[in-house]
């Protein structure tokens, strides 16, 4: 009987296999090409940042392009992927 119970959870992966196999995509980000829009020198980049050490919590840093240049971020090619709102 236990042979039985084995080869049924066994044959339930192999069709589960492809669909591993997919991309991956992230529904909640789209894709797109979009750069920054323009601003102001005090114009404030709202933008996704990664977690800091030990946190699973996204943060979210607003800066101007100055300052975000300074920490070496291009905001026209991050903006596509992690740009949230821009602040005037």
């Amino acid at each position: 009987m236990a042979h039985m119970k084995l080869i049924a959870a066994l044959s339930l992966i192999v069709p589960a296999s492809p669909l591993v196999a997919q991309p991956d995509t992230d529904p909640i980000v789209p894709a797109t090409t979009a750069t920054a829009p323009a601003g102001t020198a005090d114009t404030r980049y709202c933008m996704h940042v990664d977690p800091n050490t030990g946190s699973l919590v996204e943060t979210t840093e607003c800066w101007t392009r100055a300052e975000w240049a300074e920490q070496g971020v291009d905001v026209d090619k991050e903006w596509a992927r992690e740009g949230v709102r821009v602040l005037a």
